[in-house]
């Protein structure tokens, strides 16, 4: 990291061609002899990628801004700000630290925090930033966390992970025991130094292969984004539980749409089945994520379109963590459903139904929009129906 790159005079640079495109820049050269003109592009190009993703290290003055592979790989301000409120204790040790935004939040809800990254020049970004943010109680250790642990008698109350997914061998990569570091094999090195430890994975990872893979799990949390599945957290304790507990999350700006059940139910719940009634439910990801759909049923007393179908129906409007619906019409899908759907413009899901959306939208000509919303799926029945809706 360039520390020249925080002078006020190249910040000052910087702010004034906020908006110039990023290939015009470079073409411009740099203005001082310290700093290239792909270094000064970088802020340029990294301050642009955040606005959205990081809203509060886009607007401080100051900040800087590693490689776009690092921003990619970061978490956002929202989900670290959730992750933070469970993560609530006096010490926390986040061992895969990065560009620090975990770190950043942990710091508001811990006494002491400790931010371990082996990337020297990453870890030089975050603690300019947190410097920056006027944060003043993380320490940085720079070096390979295993052996750090393993060098160290001091035991935190909370430890975080966020195992790196991408490895020279076989890139990017999803099972526990192919990221870096390797949790499985460390496992117990990682527990001994503290009392509860929390693993990030990927939100393609398998819960059940998860399972597998670790042991002591106690909880699990499925962090979605705007109904996108951004990360699951795997907390793991001292002490076997006798039943692992599954937490959704849904952040939609300030709300937060939350279930809770245990693992054992998403195998020994049973589920209702009906034909579609007045109102149409579509979970939100990450319920969907959790494989809960007997649990759905049972909970919300709504009945199952079809085994294989994950949208649920009942008589009266109710609350629900996901979309909900007014049925209005229900269309069997035969040759005779080009001549009944004339609809120029909606919303259209499938569900348990073999062709894509694209071959829909050609087939029936309905445009992307407008306020109905047709759901191509199959019903209890095993027929085909097209259920037109509006959106409650």
């Amino acid at each position: 990291m360039n520390v020249a790159l925080l002078r006020s005079d190249v910040q000052e640079y910087l702010a004034a061609h906020a908006h110039t495109p990023i290939a015009q820049f470079i073409l411009k050269g740099s203005p001082f002899q310290d700093i290239t003109p792909q270094e000064l592009a970088q802020q340029l190009d990294g301050k642009r990628r955040v606005k959205n993703k990081l809203p509060l290290w886009h607007a401080t003055e100051g900040i800087l801004f590693p490689p776009k592979i690092n921003l990619e790989q970061t978490s956002s301000e929202r989900t670290a700000k959730y992750k933070a409120s469970l993560l609530k204790s006096d010490t926390i040790i986040d061992i895969t630290g990065g560009l620090g935004i975990d770190t950043y939040y942990f710091s508001k809800v811990a006494s002491k925090v400790t931010h371990v990254e082996m990337n020297a020049s990453l870890s030089a970004f975050a603690k300019a930033n947190l410097d920056t943010l006027a944060v003043s109680n993380v320490t940085h250790i720079i070096g390979n966390a295993i052996d750090f642990l393993a060098n160290s008698a001091v035991k935190y109350d909370t430890m975080y992970v966020d195992p790196g997914r991408r490895t020279d061998a076989k890139g990017k990569v999803f099972m526990l025991k192919d990221c870096l570091p390797n949790v499985p094999e460390h496992i117990d090195l990682l527990l001994s130094k503290c009392t509860s430890l929390w693993i990030k994975t990927a939100p393609l990872l398998d819960i059940t292969a998860g399972l597998k893979e670790l042991k002591n799990v106690s909880e699990i949390h499925i962090i979605a984004v705007k109904n996108e599945v951004k990360e699951l957290l795997w907390r793991i304790d001292q002490e076997v539980k006798d039943n692992c507990i599954i937490h959704t999350a849904n952040i939609i700006g300030n709300t937060i749409d939350q279930t809770s059940f245990s693992y054992e139910e998403v195998f020994t719940a049973e589920a209702n089945y009906n034909l579609p009634k007045n109102y149409l439910y579509e979970p939100n990801s990450a319920l969907l994520k959790s494989g809960g759909f007997n649990w759905i049923s049972k909970q919300y007393q709504v009945d199952k379109l079809h085994i294989h179908t994950q949208l649920y129906t009942c008589n009266t409007p109710i609350p629900f963590p996901g979309r909900s619906f007014k049925i209005e019409r229900i269309l069997p899908y035969n040759k005779q459903l080009k001549k009944e759907l004339t609809i120029p413009k909606a919303h259209i899901t499938t569900r348990n139904f073999k062709e894509t959306v694209i071959d829909l939208r050609k087939k029936f000509k309905i445009k992307d929009g407008g306020d109905i919303y047709l759901f191509f799926t199959t019903q209890v029945d095993d027929k085909k129906v097209v259920l037109v809706c509006r959106k409650l």
